[in-house]
């Protein structure tokens, strides 16, 4: 009779992947070191290994007011940040690019590094810019952040007139994007996008599709995240031959609690003054109001409501797993992304083994939860580059007989 695995020993097992945190804008910003304590962030060397992270996508996001005008170079600043810190601690880390890197750093007993854009504002409407991406190593995008960019329309603006959108979700440039990224094996990340070019970018992907920090809809009522068609649509995404897509879980409270999220509302008013207050201040000396410090207010305000349970985050997982299938659902925690309002008992990824605890609670077995921690999603990555072999052979240039030789 074998032993039952503890959740520790399944935990330890398993390849962990996080397919979101922000902490690149620390490293550029902050002069953030990844030895360094956390210092009010979420992600470190340490809590990484503490929680058997194996692979990190760290989020390429260009703010795309304060960047207007230079989207690219900011893009490019952020992704050197990342590679900064790899090269800085090469002992503990190493770039990945594929799933046989992730593997390999596993192996090795290292984190592999891998990077997302979010936001295709950061191409500047060149598919020449996506393929340097490509090169640099980036490996899936978002198709918008939260706000459309001419091609793709977001979920975040999707209501405001004033922003011109698409009228099917995606235009030609929208789709030739689309085809380029399953072309060049780049992971097409449906999070952020409003649910018309959702749907729209799952028809024409050739490629299974991810949402890289998504939450459930039906649990709690953000724009940001899936329905329950949605869900089912990105497990069957990819063509009928494909195992379908996944849907990676954001930890953010707003997008987890509708509890959460009806007391943040409740509160908008109150922040948006206090915020008004704080830039007419500044303005009355004739300075503007550091964004540091907007910040530092709105966290103040955000602390006030009480964080939600574990159980909430669990909640989302399970769901998603129950509509969408167990190979359909992964992690996409938003570290570093949403200025602390995570649930309790979830600050670092050394939180990570309390979510195998929960799932295991919850009659989850040990491969139903490695699947969760990040085998689905290394499945999808690999179908991605499957594909991406497919097409190259398809669209490789027919030689003329001169050039064959004949």
């Amino acid at each position: 009779m074998t032993a039952k695995l503890t959740p520790e020993a399944v935990h330890r097992s398993a390849i962990v992947i996080d397919t979101h945190a922000d902490t690149p804008q620390r490293f550029a910003d902050e002069n953030f070191d990844l030895s360094d304590p956390l210092g009010g962030g979420n992600f470190n060397l340490a809590s990484a290994r503490k929680g058997n992270l194996g692979a990190e996508f760290f989020s390429i996001w260009v703010e795309p007011n304060l960047y207007k005008g230079h989207y690219a170079r900011r893009t490019l600043v952020l992704i050197d940040a990342v590679k900064q810190q790899v090269a800085k601690h090469a002992d503990q880390m190493m770039l990945a690019t594929s799933p046989e890197d992730i593997e390999r750093a596993h192996r090795e007993h290292k984190i592999a590094a891998l990077m997302g854009i979010e936001g295709g504002h950061s191409i500047e409407d060149s598919l020449a810019l996506l393929r340097q991406y490509y090169a640099l190593g980036v490996r899936y995008m978002t198709l918008t952040w939260s706000n459309s960019n001419g091609w793709a329309d977001s979920s975040g603006d999707i209501n405001d007139a004033s922003i011109p959108h698409t009228k099917e979700g995606l235009n030609e440039f929208g789709k030739d994007v689309v085809y380029e990224m399953n072309r060049l094996g780049m992971m097409v990340d449906v999070s952020h996008v409003s649910d018309r070019t959702f749907f729209r970018t799952l028809i024409i992907s050739r490629a299974p599709v991810i949402a890289s920090h998504s939450a459930a809809r039906a649990l709690c009522d953000a724009p940001r995240n899936m329905t329950d068609d949605m869900l089912r649509a990105i497990a069957n995404s990819g063509g009928p031959e494909s195992k379908g897509g996944v849907v990676q879980v954001n930890f953010y409270s707003a997008f987890i609690s509708q509890a959460y999220r009806d007391a943040q509302k409740a509160q908008k008013p109150e922040v948006e003054k206090a915020v008004q207050e704080l830039k007419d201040k500044y303005k009355a000396e004739g300075k503007t109001a550091p964004q540091a410090e907007i910040d530092k207010l709105q966290r103040q305000f955000a602390d006030r409501i009480p964080r939600p349970p574990l159980k909430d985050l669990i909640d989302h997982i399970d769901h998603i797993a129950k509509v969408a299938g167990i190979d359909h659902v992964g992690l996409g925690s938003d570290f570093d992304g949403v200025d602390g309002q995570l649930p309790q008992g979830m600050d670092s990824p050394a939180d990570f083994p309390k979510i195998t605890a929960a799932l295991m609670e919850r009659g989850y077995s040990a491969e139903d939860c490695r699947k969760i921690l990040g085998g689905n999603l290394l499945r999808v990555f690999a179908e991605v580059e499957q594909v991406s072999k497919q097409l190259k052979v398809e669209t490789r240039p027919r030689l003329s007989a001169k050039q064959q030789g004949e």
